[in-house]
């Protein structure tokens, strides 16, 4: 087993940053922007990153009862199930360099773009994910 090989199989799915990180569950702040949902994270290089292609739909749906959601919330995300996740995401296919998920929580399916693998060396086979208010002092 190559050296990146075993590191990989040491991180046991985790997910990795370009700047060596390591994180069991990820945390951005996405909200509404000219009418789309995005978020940014400096730590991984992204401005105003768009969710499209059906994954904008299980957004709407999967913050509906947060008040005020396209102000901000949280969304916490990982490739393995976490106490409080509200939603798991199956990969389905990959098309044009992006990955589709399905979610049977809500039977809707979203396409995810390159921008995941800013989080994970390759597409997940799962997600998991928590929406919820983001505090009033963030």
């Amino acid at each position: 087993m190559c050296a990146r090989c075993a590191y990989r199989a040491l991180l046991g799915g985790r997910s990795t940053s370009p700047l060596g990180i390591v994180n069991a569950i990820n945390v951005i702040a996405p909200y509404r922007y000219l009418g789309m949902w995005v978020f940014d994270d400096a730590r991984v290089g992204l401005v105003q990153e768009p969710f499209v292609s059906g994954a904008d739909a299980i957004i709407d749906r999967a913050v509906a009862d947060i008040p005020d959601a396209q102000s901000g919330f949280l969304m916490l995300f990982s490739s393995s199930p976490f106490p409080g996740h509200q939603f798991r995401l199956e990969w389905r296919r990959v098309e044009m360099d992006g990955n589709w998920y399905y979610s049977p929580d809500l039977d809707m399916e979203g396409w995810l773009c390159p921008a995941l693998l800013k989080y994970f060396d390759q597409a997940p086979r799962e997600l998991f994910v928590q929406v919820k208010p983001r505090p009033h002092d963030a």
